[in-house]
This record gives structure tokens, C-alpha cells and sequence, in this order.
């Protein structure tokens, strides 16, 4: 059974059900969804969305900047539907990391992941943005997990593109419900199926489209080593996701929450 869920005005949304947890479990549908940008809903996506699969809450990773420019979307104008604006606020490019663009200059490795020392290949760079979240805006990412655990309905958490922050997002409330590591890798990685999707609808925004064309398109494909090495990081600097986020002021009560969501 597929976790695409197919809409009009969205390309990247898919069901964080039916993975495969580390004691042999599924995670359970129809509790939390990711997505890219939903400015293109339109009034059938809508309907399926809010009510035929009960979304209540969206997080919306966006910055300022790109919710000033593409507007807040149009399911900010539906009554049933809480919206968490928690930006990552780490975006390499203009206005948004829809292509995990650097920072003029680079990323300077020694600041971002001062305990790796070595060079800084492809996968290092987009760990180190994809660390950047974290380390600028840990709060953010707290609050976006907790968000995504509230129990009267579904959540939905998002971005521009749906790969990058949604990815790291994501990953993590997967590794709080003990999903394997196997499938939060696979789970990031099937972006890369409707990438072309996803660029052609970025690029017909004006707000995307420099960014995204400052790369070539292949660029922007998540691959396996990307995600894998930002878990990585996070296993040797904290002993893993759980560690980073208990730093962080995440509780037991926390994660009890959030697994009931996707496990119970």
C-alpha cells in the first residue's frame, strides 16, 4: 500500500505510517504527514486533507521570508486546522534551503562540526547545514516535534521543497518511534521520486526559482549518505537523536507522546 498521497496542488506528501520499527512493529497511518509548500492547495485538496484525513495541525518550517513572499497558504483560512510557524532559519540561499545551498564562502566545517576532521566533501557540506538546524534553532525543532504529537488530529509538517527540513524533521520524530534506521533513510530518500516534480513547481515561483537554478537539477536529489551521516554525527556527538533532544529539554512524557502517535 503506497504513502504517497496524491494532491493537485502538492507533489512531495506522503504518510510517515507503514514503517518498519526496530522491535517489529509498522508505524500507523494517518496520524503524521510531510509535505512540501502547500501555497497550491486547491479547494479538492483541501477537502481530502482536512476532511477526509483529519489534519488539524501544520508545521510550517518555512521562513519569514518565504511566508511573506508565497503567502501563508490557504489552509491557514480553514477553522479547523492550527497552524505552528517554527522556522529552521538555516536557509543557505536567498530566501529558503530548497536546494541545501551554502552560504556565500562555504560552510566553514570548523565551526559547524568541529569534532569531524576531514575534508569537506559533498555529504559533510549538507550535513553541516542539515546540523545548522539544530544547532540555531533547537527550540524550533523541539516545538515542531512537539506539535506534530498533539492528539486531535492529524499533523502535517512541511517546508518548501519537503526534503531538507521536513527531511531532518521527519527523521527524527521517526527515531523517537523507534523506526529502523534502514527505513528513516529510505523514507528520506523517496523525495527523489518526484524530484522533478518538486523543481518545476519551486521554479514557477520567483521566490525559488534562483536558488534552485544556481545548481545544477541532480544537485538537489537526497541521497542515502546525506541523511546517514547527519545521524552519524548525532550518534557519536550525543549518542544519538534521543541524546541531542533530551539536551534539549525534550521529556520522557515527550516521546511517550510522540510514539503514541505513530505506535499506539
Amino acid at each position: 500500500m503506497t504513502r504517497w498521497i496524491d494532491l493537485q496542488g502538492a507533489v512531495n506528501v506522503r504518510d510517515l505510517g507503514g514503517l518498519p520499527t526496530r522491535d517489529g512493529a509498522v508505524t500507523l497511518r494517518g496520524r503524521i504527514f510531510r509535505s512540501d509548500n502547500l501555497q497550491g492547495l486547491t479547494p479538492h485538496d483541501i477537502d481530502r486533507l482536512v476532511g477526509e484525513l483529519k489534519l488539524r495541525h501544520v508545521v510550517d518550517l518555512r521562513s519569514t521570508a518565504e511566508v511573506v513572499l508565497e503567502g501563508p497558504g490557504p489552509l491557514t483560512r480553514v477553522p479547523e486546522v492550527r497552524h505552528h510557524h517554527l522556522t529552521l532559519f538555516a536557509e543557505g540561499g536567498r530566501h529558503t534551503d530548497v536546494e541545501a545551498d551554502t552560504a556565500p564562502g562555504g560552510i566553514d566545517a570548523d565551526k559547524v562540526l568541529p569534532w569531524v576532521d576531514r575534508t569537506l566533501d559533498d555529504e559533510l557540506r549538507v550535513t553541516g547545514i542539515y546540523f545548522g538546524y539544530l544547532r540555531d534553532r533547537p527550540t524550533a525543532v523541539v516545538e515542531a516535534l512537539r506539535a506534530m504529537a498533539l492528539d486531535d488530529g492529524a499533523a502535517l509538517v512541511h517546508c518548501a521543497a519537503g526534503k531538507d527540513r521536513t527531511g531532518v524533521l521527519s527523521a527524527l520524530a521517526l527515531e523517537v518511534a523507534g523506526v529502523t534506521r534502514e527505513a528513516i533513510v529510505a523514507d528520506y530518500v523517496a523525495t527523489g521520486e518526484r524530484l522533478e516534480l518538486i523543481l518545476a513547481r519551486l521554479r514557477a515561483s520567483e521566490t525559488y526559482r534562483g536558488d534552485l537554478d544556481s545548481r545544477p537539477a541532480d544537485d538537489h536529489r537526497p541521497r542515502a549518505g546525506y541523511i546517514e551521516q547527519f545521524l552519524q554525527v548525532l550518534d557519536e556527538r550525543y549518542g544519538g537523536p534521543m541524546g541531542w533532544l533530551a539536551h534539549h529539554g525534550w521529556t520522557d512524557a515527550d516521546t511517550a507522546a510522540l510514539r503514541a502517535r505513530l505506535r499506539d
